[in-house]
């Protein structure tokens, strides 16, 4: 930060000397992150490549695991102003679509590149994956709140963690569930076992979260996701 500002300050004053963009990486850019957000999602910096930095976490697009139906939202905005004398009624009439669904969404996480992007720095990467999981399970866009208050938390999470190629299972909903989040667990845990017994387990471990059954906790998930030697 102090970096930057003394940049910063050059700039304004009319440096001459601090106007080349490569130099300027040099004095502000680092080899090794220490920002998790930059170590985890990447970074491109087409003027210098020697600061760009792979993605160590890849996230797929969610989908639904049923066939969503659209729903119309009509709305009216007032001039609470106005009298009624003056223009009587709705100041805007509109609609909006929306619908819900249950959510598929996967997360892989190359705990060995992001290590490396963090310089090693394991307490760092620990804690970034910790925030990732939990923010996944508990995050909802901002947008419409207002509206429609779509504060959802997940209620089921499956983390996997070894050292076989990581598979998502959004084959398991290429045909429709029921709109029910039960069928939709039962429907991945078998995906899962079909790919166990087609392509072998390996090393691979897991841990669920089930909120409608009970089972397992999100700082359960975390632990387990997180538990490496140092």
């Amino acid at each position: 930060m102090d970096a930057a500002l003394e940049l910063a300050l050059a700039i304004a004053s009319g440096d001459k000397e601090v106007v080349d963009a490569k130099e300027m990486a040099k004095s502000l850019l680092r080899t090794v992150d220490t920002a998790a957000d930059i170590a985890m999602f990447g970074r491109m910096f087409a003027d210098n490549a020697d600061f760009n930095r792979e993605a160590a976490v890849q996230v797929a697009h969610a989908i639904t695991t049923h066939r969503v139906v659209i729903e119309d939202d009509f709305y009216t905005a007032v001039d609470d102003l106005k009298k009624p004398s003056e223009d009587a009624g709705a100041g805007f009439v509109g609609e909006a679509g929306f619908g819900s669904g249950i959510f598929y969404l996967y997360i892989c996480i190359d705990k060995d590149l992001l290590l490396s992007n963090l310089g090693g720095d394991a307490v760092l990467a620990k804690s970034a994956i910790s925030a990732l999981i939990e923010a996944a399970a508990k995050v909802a866009p901002n947008g419409k709140q207002a509206s429609f208050a779509s504060r959802v938390h997940a209620g089921y999470l499956m983390a996997e963690k070894g050292t076989e190629a990581p598979r998502t299972l959004a084959a398991a909903f290429s045909q429709g569930t029921k709109p029910f989040i039960e069928d939709a667990v039962s429907r991945l845990e078998e995906q899962c076992y079909r790919f166990d017994k087609a392509y072998g387990q390996g090393d691979t471990k897991r841990a669920v979260m089930n909120v409608s059954k009970g089972e397992g906790s999100l700082s359960e998930i975390a632990a387990f996701a997180t538990s490496w030697s140092e």
